[in-house]
């Protein structure tokens, strides 16, 4: 048998993160030493769990928090927002760095509410890989299915986890059956569950024919105890529910659906491994499945299209900000994903869309909300850059050579909209510098109305929810009270100032200019008012917001 680890709480070790010597050839030994993954689903399927116990299980913390932290049990590191940890559900992506066999591994864990969507697509822009969680007894899920065909659109290889086989749940071949059908991918388990859901004694390895058995250590705050048996021990022990086991295995032998390492990596086909989070069993097994088999970086296309080698001079992308981190500094740090040569701290790379330099003073190597100072990144290494107010969502860096500009990232058609102001008027500077944080940061769109004037802009966004993050955000961050009224406006289109003056003589219609980018966006109620205006004014430019999504 072999036991977690049992090191004093909150002790963590990385590991040997950086070592190389920035050769062409050292880029590239080091780029295929890393695995930089998502962790998708849908809300309450288990992200920030298994987040927890994935760093666990690589040691790079010494006990799982809980999600929702109850006495001396802390909550998950992911989860490091206040609100996410009195709601207990991710309000936005996280990442963490650490080393599991001399891999390092870049892990983000993603909001799984709708509301949050957007957050959780541009993660996706910056992985090479994801690992979609499914509930043992709800299957797929709609945001489930969502974050599929996004991974499907833009070619993500998936490793599905059927997770929370410690409480009842669906069978496993209907699951299996489930992915198959509704999703087009193709389910190649790779272990199999002794026991049925509610009554989970271990795990099958399919590549082995041997069982691994688990024992819950006291809270499941220690990784799991695991026990190797040989299939004739198992059947000893374990009697039916080994025997259904094996007979679901020859069933799963017979229609062929064994691992294709290039129908996984293609996106056809998605590994399948059986679990549960809370008490990180099987975990283990996910995390040597991500080692072995998910994609190392390659090169990756610019925005013409053409694919950038690993081994050329730095570059990469912002694909997040984040502001009060650690409220005790109250910085701002963008994310950025590596995306060729060597990155060292203190280099002067260049901001693409400016073109101005950009210095690199304060790199960091995140963890949650921690950090500690970064000297060196890899391909697929994702940094921190601390004080980098001149960063903004999708913003491309690079060191030498022509100008590199990586694709755009995603930006949703806004659905709900809600008029804010200040209720302390004292606060308006700080309410400004609030507003305009957040919009730099993506939690909302911020759009500027001349029927109401810069005292109260209004916030636009996918799902009501961000909204809630915005105010409190502004009161326990900015310390400014504030208060909204929600408009009755449903959907967005752009639209050119030629339009203007028609579309705000239109009833339920009005025109309000997006402050980020100057776009003019034309509100309307619902899609029958929109369709009203437009056929009494056909030469009306009303052009939808969804194409911003591609990316």
């Amino acid at each position: 048998m072999s036991a977690g680890p049992d090191a004093p709480r909150e002790v963590r070790t990385r590991g040997d993160v950086t070592r190389g010597d920035g050769t062409p050839g050292d880029v590239r030994a080091e780029a295929a030493r890393r695995r930089t993954f998502a962790v998708i689903s849908h809300p309450d399927a288990g992200k920030s769990t298994i987040t927890e116990a994935l760093a666990l299980h690589a040691r790079a913390i010494t006990q799982a928090g809980a999600v929702h932290g109850k006495g001396e049990r802390r909550g998950v590191v992911s989860d490091w927002m206040a609100l996410e940890q009195q709601r207990g559900i991710s309000i936005t992506s996280a990442a963490l760095q650490f080393t599991y066999r001399d891999t390092v591994v870049n892990l983000l864990d993603t909001p799984g509410h709708a509301d949050f969507s957007e957050d959780t697509y541009r993660v996706l822009t910056a992985v090479d890989c994801a690992v979609m969680l499914l509930d043992a007894a709800k299957g797929l899920e709609p945001q489930t299915l969502k974050l599929f065909e996004v991974c499907r659109h833009r070619r993500v290889p998936v490793i599905t986890f059927i997770n929370k086989w410690d409480r009842p749940g669906r069978e496993p071949l209907e699951l299996l059956d489930e992915i198959e059908q509704r999703i087009g991918l193709r389910p190649t388990p790779l272990t199999w569950p002794v026991g049925m859901a509610g009554q989970f004694h271990g795990v099958a390895d399919r590549r082995t024919g041997a069982m691994v058995a688990f024992t819950r250590t006291p809270g499941g705050t220690t990784a799991v105890i695991e026990d190797q048996l040989t299939a004739e021990q198992a059947a000893t022990r374990y009697g039916p529910d080994w025997t259904r086991a094996w007979e679901e295995l020859e069933l799963l032998a017979a229609t062929g659906a064994d691992h294709d390492q290039a129908g996984f990596a293609s996106a056809a086909s998605t590994p399948v491994l059986f679990g549960a989070a809370v008490t990180n069993a099987g975990v283990r097994q996910l995390l040597d499945v991500l080692v072995d088999n998910a994609p190392a970086p390659t090169a990756r296309p610019d925005a013409t299209g053409t694919p950038r080698a690993l081994d050329t001079p730095f570059s990469g992308f912002v694909f997040k900000t984040q502001a009060n981190m650690n409220p005790a500094h109250r910085d701002q740090v963008a994310f950025v994903r590596v995306c060729s040569g060597r990155f060292e701290r203190g280099m002067v790379v260049t901001h693409a869309g400016t073109g101005r330099p950009f210095a690199t003073k304060y790199a960091q190597q995140v963890f949650g909300r921690d950090r500690d100072t970064l000297d060196e990144a890899y391909p697929g290494d994702v940094v921190g850059l601390v004080n980098a107010t001149a960063l903004g969502i999708g913003d491309s860096l690079y060191a030498t050579g022509p100008t590199v500009r990586f694709p755009p990232l995603p930006s949703f058609a806004p659905e709900h909209f809600v008029a804010i102001r200040s209720t302390d008027s004292s606060k308006f500077k700080r309410f400004r510098r609030g507003i305009e944080q957040l919009d730099g940061e993506g939690v909302v769109q911020v759009l500027r109305s001349d029927r109401r004037g810069e005292q109260s802009p209004v916030l636009a966004a996918v799902g009501p929810m961000q909204f809630e993050v915005a105010t409190h955000r502004l009161a326990t961050e900015f310390g400014v009270p504030t208060a909204v009224d929600h408009l009755p406006y449903g959907l967005a289109r752009r639209t050119d100032p030629a339009c203007v003056a028609a579309l705000n003589a239109a009833p339920g219609v009005e025109v309000m200019t997006r402050v980020r980018d100057g776009a003019l966006l034309a509100l309307f109620p619902d899609k029958w008012r929109l369709s009203t205006v437009r056929s009494r004014d056909p030469d009306l430019v009303l052009e939808p917001l969804l194409a911003e999504a591609a990316g």
